[in-house]
């Protein structure tokens, strides 16, 4: 069996149109060359010269020269997609320890653009560098560019389960297999205006109270500072070079999709409001205080079937900060009647986040971005 040393550009190119393949090849090193990568992902750098990183989406950018190009990975974890010139050329599935290949370019110079698809908080990838074929050379690392977005949120935000076309996802490889961050609503419209961009996203949290009131004593705001999600206490430092013009949040779904259980701190849902409301107003300033005046953050919310507590609470938040005089935090409600919510657990698919980003582009383009 031939290694993906060898692959022919054909045998990656259905490797890929296939679905989820895996890659296995042998490791490799390039001295000098590993650090020649973009990313405005949370990293963690180790002694050996990598990069750690947990949070979904988190992506790194190269260019270089020659007939091909290696990825250097360590990731029992999670899945990855390859991209070659703007084309997704491989999908990496739970890659472990290797350094995978894609040759048989034309010798000329190239893009390559490592996404992580799934989410991992439980664990952290190891990204190693791009290496180029014999012959061939890494380039200078591609520009960052000037605009910057953050996306914070729940599943809705990583994309949890919408490549999958279906709700029930126990028979067809699982939520992890059927997730592509990649493709959520955040890094579409990312994309769509040339922004870079973090997802730092978290299934299951929310501002107060997580999914059905588990985890009762965290929430998003225990992990939201990680740069290792998986690391009690870490702090990722905000380097000055991350100053987005845009912070969208969505958090509240999972406070208010479940009713409270017996047991749990909040007697009432009013109680439960006034909580989040409150956590709300501090997330926000926190926000405020790490970005600056000039950033324009916008309060999210969507349709939860069971209550319409969240947008209502979200609509208030909003108003009040701009009544105590910060007009830069916006509120967008999402929802439109062709959303199917055909993603694992009635999660959005992927034509759902097609038509959220469209929305969310909407609300952007009259904002007075100047950016």
């Amino acid at each position: 069996m031939q290694t993906p040393r060898h692959w022919s550009r054909r045998t990656l190119v259905t490797a890929a149109a296939a679905g989820l393949v895996t890659a296995v090849a042998s490791p490799s090193q390039a001295s000098g060359a590993r650090d020649r990568f973009h990313t405005p992902g949370r990293i963690k750098r180790t002694a050996h010269g990598s990069v750690q990183y947990t949070w979904p989406g988190i992506y790194f950018e190269g260019r270089f020269r020659g007939t091909g190009v290696g990825i250097v990975l360590d990731d029992a974890d999670n899945d990855y997609d390859v991209q070659i010139d703007g084309t997704t050329r491989a999908t990496l599935v739970t890659p472990g320890q290797n350094t995978f290949w894609i040759d048989d370019l034309r010798d000329t110079g190239h893009t390559v653009r490592l996404v992580k698809r799934t989410e991992s908080p439980w664990a952290a990838g190891r990204f190693g560098g791009f290496v180029a074929a014999p012959g061939g050379a890494i380039l200078a690392r591609p520009r960052a560019r000037s605009r910057q977005i953050e996306f914070i949120g729940d599943s809705f935000t990583a994309g949890y389960g919408n490549a999958s076309g279906t709700r029930d996802c126990s028979n067809i490889g699982g939520v992890n297999r059927n997730s592509n961050a990649d493709l959520a609503f955040g890094a579409l419209t990312a994309r769509s205006l040339d922004a870079d961009y973090q997802i730092n996203a978290f299934s299951g949290l929310g501002m107060v109270r997580n999914y059905n009131g588990s985890s009762p004593d965290t929430d998003f705001r225990t992990y939201y500072d990680r740069a290792l999600l998986n690391v009690d206490g870490d702090v990722w430092p905000t380097p000055h070079t991350w100053r987005p013009q845009v912070v969208v949040v969505g958090l509240g779904i999972n406070d208010f999709s479940t009713p409270l259980n017996p047991g749990e701190r909040w007697t009432t849902e009013e109680a439960l409001v006034a909580a989040y409301e409150t956590a709300y107003q501090g997330f926000l300033t926190k926000l405020r205080a790490r970005y600056g005046p000039k950033t324009f953050i916008v309060v999210s919310a969507t349709r939860v079937s069971r209550t319409t507590a969240f947008a209502q609470a979200t609509l208030r938040i909003v108003q009040e900060r701009n009544r105590r005089g910060d007009s830069r935090v916006r509120h967008w409600y999402y929802d439109d009647p062709a959303l199917d919510l055909l993603g694992c657990d009635w999660h959005p698919s992927l034509k759902d986040h097609r038509i959220i980003s469209g929305l969310l582009n909407d609300c952007l383009a009259a904002l007075p971005l100047r950016w």
